[in-house]
């Protein structure tokens, strides 16, 4: 059924209102990294990028970063090798493995993430804090793996599903085990997949809602939890926009290079 012009036009209206209620916010936050008085004038007063090198001479802004930087590098690595069993589980086990690897893996970020942040948190204090294994970077680092791996995983498995089973049974019936045709085959055809995944799951880690209370008893400053811990005080506020506005760009990078990845898989 063909939709009216009106119609057509207020479908548009709409989309763009809602991008706007996503963009528009972003924007300012852009806007108020280079406006030093922060006036929301137009145009606006006093453009500096003057408090961009105060946020990098700061100590803690660079020590955040890092931490960060180690978190995202460890939780997408954790996500990698994961999405990978998971994957080579779905391969192998075609029938029941698909929809029982796919539960266990999707069912943590079907929880509310405050929820998984306290049960995680239980678990580190009750299991490995008689070990002498405190909340620290480490944890941090499985608390957002946990929802890292999900996307990986996500991504592996649509590429699986767009992908025939014919050269798997043609290794098979060509005498080649499990792990041969995974190595030689599924995995070959997953990989940009997988990259995408990894590039998806770097970008996710530095978002620290999702397991606020879980990184939040680790002790661990991120780029998130300063920006929380700097957020009202007045003057901090022009460094809190250059992080928050430095997040948004380099959030960016993956995202982009992911759904450049995500197409090419689709291509082939």
């Amino acid at each position: 059924m063909r939709l009216s012009r009106l119609t057509r036009l207020l479908l548009r209206l709409a989309l763009a209102a809602g991008l706007a209620v996503i963009y528009v916010p972003l924007a300012v936050v852009l806007l108020n990294s280079v406006n030093a008085d922060r006036t929301f004038g137009w145009p606006p007063s006093g453009l500096t990028l003057r408090w961009w090198g105060a946020a990098w001479a700061s100590s803690g802004v660079r020590d955040a970063l890092w931490t960060s930087v180690q978190a995202g590098l460890g939780a997408t690595a954790i996500a990698l090798v994961l999405g990978t069993m998971a994957a080579f589980a779905v391969q192998r086990y075609r029938f029941f493995g698909r929809q029982t690897v796919s539960l266990v893996i999707i069912l943590p970020i079907a929880l509310p993430g405050i929820v998984t942040g306290i049960a995680l948190n239980n678990a580190f204090r009750t299991v490995l804090e008689p070990f002498g294994v405190g909340l620290g970077l480490f944890t941090v680092v499985v608390g957002h793996a946990t929802f890292c791996v999900v996307t990986v995983h996500n991504n592996v498995l649509a590429r699986l599903r767009r992908t025939g089973t014919s050269l798997e049974e043609a290794s098979a019936d060509l005498g080649a085990g499990p792990v041969t045709t995974f190595r030689l085959v599924t995995f070959p055809m997953m990989r940009s997949a997988l990259l995408a995944g990894g590039l998806l799951a770097f970008a996710l880690s530095f978002d620290e809602i999702i397991v606020t209370t879980f990184t939040a008893g680790a002790g661990v400053r991120t780029l998130p939890i300063w920006i929380f811990e700097n957020l009202f005080r007045p003057n901090q506020a022009p460094v809190v926009n250059v992080v928050a506005a430095a997040l948004i760009v380099a959030s960016v990078v993956p995202i982009y290079l992911a759904q450049r990845l995500s197409s090419d898989v689709g291509a082939h």
